[in-house]
């Protein structure tokens, strides 16, 4: 028996915001990243339009990117202070991210990040609050889905919770919150959603109802990425649907290894300048990844399939994968983002010498390729990789050498 679930309520299309004002609820809980949502004056109609449900409305602002486990802490104590029936999280994935495991905190305040990080074991959730998820970028559709990602600095790692239960109950796509991405945000965002789709159908659980969600998600990015990236705002609303489309997918036929290493990789090199930013980490591995599974028959024939539906032409698999690598390689180049670690510079550019030293890669190596292994996102994945498999791919990612194993 398999699962397939998503939230009770979607609302799309510009304007929608404005189904907050629909809801019922007595306290909302208002948690947002940076300011851009209330320097684009989103926040204040977010509040307006709570206020007019008639609910009393609270605020955790501030929470960064690849939100800590300290920020979770933090604003779960805030939560059990105003008590909201209602949880409101708008951004990027990580404040809608960082909401979700200040929910389950909420609801269970004994209930340690451990034990939260057991792949779904979380207790049932909705006792106190429901949970609204509003994006402002094309990328995570984390308001679709079962996962959150969580950063341990003190050990650099990326931890993915993953549970049905943390599924948000309602998610508004607005495409107007989108137009204020910024172009290298367009870039990585978009590359994110490339992969979600990807990694799902290939993932050993894709079934019926995840394969069409994630084909057509990889036509839209494949058709509205680029033309998104250069300013088409038609073309931004397309890829805002095409984003949720695919996580539509992956949170019901789960992902690979692409995401196992961008997990690991993300915050181990934090002092030395810059996090890898999780989307330029997916665009720089997949291509790699996809070499690897097809040595895999089953992942060869889907990766061919994905090939034929976006229209890349092959005579046989073997020439279907291989466009299949170069039309993602070629994305990259089009969207500024360097195809290795080697060349991955300050802000995300491509740098001849990227931030990260080759002696301390390979020094973290087989520490990084070890919980990349034990990573989540693993099991799913096509083909099951040792750890020194894992630490060959690793260095395929880091010189952008050829995988040939």
């Amino acid at each position: 028996m398999a699962r397939f679930t998503l939230p009770r309520d979607l609302y799309h299309g510009k304007g929608s915001l404005e189904v907050l004002k629909t809801l019922e609820g007595k306290k909302a809980m208002v948690c947002v990243g940076g300011g851009s949502m209330k320097r684009f004056g989103f926040l204040d109609r977010i509040e307006a339009y709570l206020k007019e449900a008639g609910m009393e409305v609270d605020f955790i602002e501030g929470i960064e990117p690849d939100p800590s486990v300290d920020t979770v802490m933090a604003g779960a104590e805030k939560m059990l202070a105003f008590e909201p029936d209602l949880i409101v999280a708008v951004g990027g994935g990580s404040p809608i991210d960082a909401a979700k495991a200040m929910w389950v905190k909420y609801e269970y305040p004994e209930i340690t990040f451990e034990e939260m990080c057991v792949v779904f074991g979380m207790p049932k959730l909705r006792k106190k609050a429901r949970f609204v998820a509003i994006p402002s970028t094309s990328g995570t559709a984390t308001e679709v889905t079962a996962f959150s990602v969580i950063t341990d600095y003190t050990k650099g790692i990326k931890y993915p919770l993953a549970d049905f239960e943390i599924t948000p109950d309602i998610a508004i796509v607005d495409p107007d919150l989108a137009e204020t991405m910024p172009q290298k945000l367009v870039a990585h965002t978009g590359m994110d959603a490339m992969t979600h789709a990807v990694e799902a159908y290939v993932s050993t659980a894709n079934c019926d109802f995840t394969d069409p969600l994630a084909l057509h998600a990889i036509k839209m990015v494949k058709n509205d990425l680029v033309e998104s990236y250069n300013g088409d705002m038609d073309k931004r609303a397309s890829m805002h649907n095409a984003q949720c489309l695919a996580g539509m997918a992956f949170s019901n036929a789960l992902l690979g290894i692409v995401h196992s290493m961008a997990h690991k990789t993300g915050a181990a090199f934090e002092e030395f300048g810059a996090h890898i930013i999780h989307g330029a980490a997916n665009a720089m591995y997949l291509p790699k990844v996809i070499a690897f599974n097809a040595k895999d028959e089953t992942a060869k024939k889907r990766y061919g399939e994905i090939a034929d539906f976006i229209g890349l032409g092959g005579a046989n698999d073997e020439e279907k994968v291989e466009l299949l690598i170069k039309f993602l390689r070629k994305m990259n180049d089009d969207l500024k983002i360097p195809q290795c670690i080697k060349n991955y510079g300050p802000d995300s550019y491509f740098a001849e010498q990227g931030f990260v030293p080759e002696e301390v890669f390979l020094e973290r190596l087989p520490e990084i390729a070890k919980n990349a292994v034990a990573d989540a996102c693993t099991g799913s994945n096509p083909r099951q990789p040792s750890v020194e498999e894992m630490e060959k791919l690793l260095k395929c990612c880091y010189y952008d050498t050829e995988v040939d194993f």
